[in-house]
C-alpha cells in the first residue's frame, strides 16, 4: 500500500539536485572553460618535430644556450717584426774560482788581471741594460748555458821571453759559428790597444776550451788572452779600462750586427 507521501517525496528530492546543479553551473563552467583554454595554450606553445629536441637539448644544458655570430674572413697580417729573445751575455773571469793562472815574480796572478778586466766589462754592459752573468772557470752555471754571447778572458805568460811577447789573440768556438763576434772583438781590440794581433799563436786548445764544449750549442763564443803580462803589464793593471773598453765595444758591435 503506497504511501501519500510518496510522490511529494519525489518531486522533493528532484527538486534539490536541480537546486544543487543550478547553483554548481557556473563553477562547473568554469572548469570546462579553464580545461579547455590550458589544452588550447599547450597546443599552441607545444613544440614539435626538429623544434622539440631542440628545447629537450636546452633543457640538459640547463636552459643556456651557445650564441653564434657570423663573422667574415679577415687575413691576419703582423703589424711588426717579432722581438728578438732577451739579451744575455756571459763572462767568464779567467782562472776565477779555480787556480792563479800565470804568476809573475813579484805575486801578480793571471787571475788578479783577469778579473779586474772581467767586472769592468759587465759593469759596463749592465749601465746599458744588458743581462750580464760574471762567471768563474769552471763554474756550474756552464752547463747549457745559453746567451747572446760567451767571452772568456783570459792573459799570456808574464815571463820575458823577446820584445816581440806583446800583443793579443783571441779564438772563438769549434762547436759553433762565433766567426762574427770573433771578427767584432779582434777588431775593437786591436783600434783600442793598439796592440799586434798574434794569429799564428792561436793552438787548438783555445779552440777547444773546455766552456765551448758545456755551453749550448747556439751561443757564439770566445775566449781571448787581452796581453802579455810583462811587456803589456801597464795595459793590463794600471790601464785596465782600454782593454775592458775594447771588449765591450766588440761584444755591442757584435750585438748591434745581429739585431
Amino acid at each position: 500500500m503506497s504511501s501519500p507521501y510518496d510522490d511529494n517525496t519525489w518531486e522533493s528530492s528532484n527538486y534539490s539536485w536541480l537546486v544543487f546543479l543550478g547553483r554548481m553551473l557556473p563553477f562547473i563552467l568554469f572548469l570546462i572553460l579553464a580545461i579547455a583554454g590550458m589544452w588550447l595554450v599547450y597546443l599552441f606553445f607545444n613544440p614539435s618535430g626538429d623544434d622539440a629536441e631542440v628545447v629537450a637539448a636546452v633543457r640538459a644544458r640547463g636552459l643556456s644556450a651557445p650564441f653564434f655570430k657570423a663573422v667574415p674572413a679577415k687575413p691576419v697580417s703582423q703589424r711588426f717584426a717579432q722581438s728578438p729573445g732577451p739579451l744575455r751575455i756571459g763572462i767568464i773571469a779567467g782562472h776565477r774560482g779555480n787556480d792563479s793562472g800565470a804568476v809573475c815574480e813579484d805575486g801578480l796572478t793571471e787571475a788578479e788581471v783577469n778579473i779586474n778586466i772581467a767586472e769592468i766589462v759587465v759593469a759596463n754592459l749592465r749601465l746599458r741594460g744588458i743581462r750580464t752573468n760574471l762567471l768563474d772557470e769552471f763554474d756550474n752555471q756552464l752547463n747549457g748555458y745559453s746567451g747572446t754571447a760567451l767571452i772568456s778572458i783570459h792573459a799570456d805568460s808574464c815571463e820575458y821571453i823577446n820584445d816581440g811577447a806583446t800583443g793579443f789573440k783571441i779564438a772563438g768556438s769549434a762547436f759553433t759559428d762565433s766567426s762574427l763576434l770573433l771578427s767584432c772583438i779582434e777588431d775593437a781590440y786591436r783600434t783600442a790597444t793598439q796592440l799586434p794581433y798574434h794569429a799564428n799563436t792561436v793552438t787548438a786548445d783555445m779552440m777547444d776550451y773546455h766552456a765551448f764544449r758545456l755551453i749550448a750549442p747556439d751561443t757564439p763564443s770566445v775566449i781571448i788572452e787581452t796581453g802579455f803580462m810583462n811587456l803589456d803589464r801597464e795595459l793590463l793593471t794600471t790601464n785596465a779600462e782600454t782593454p775592458a773598453n775594447a771588449i765591450t765595444d766588440g761584444i755591442l758591435c757584435y750585438m748591434n750586427t745581429t739585431r
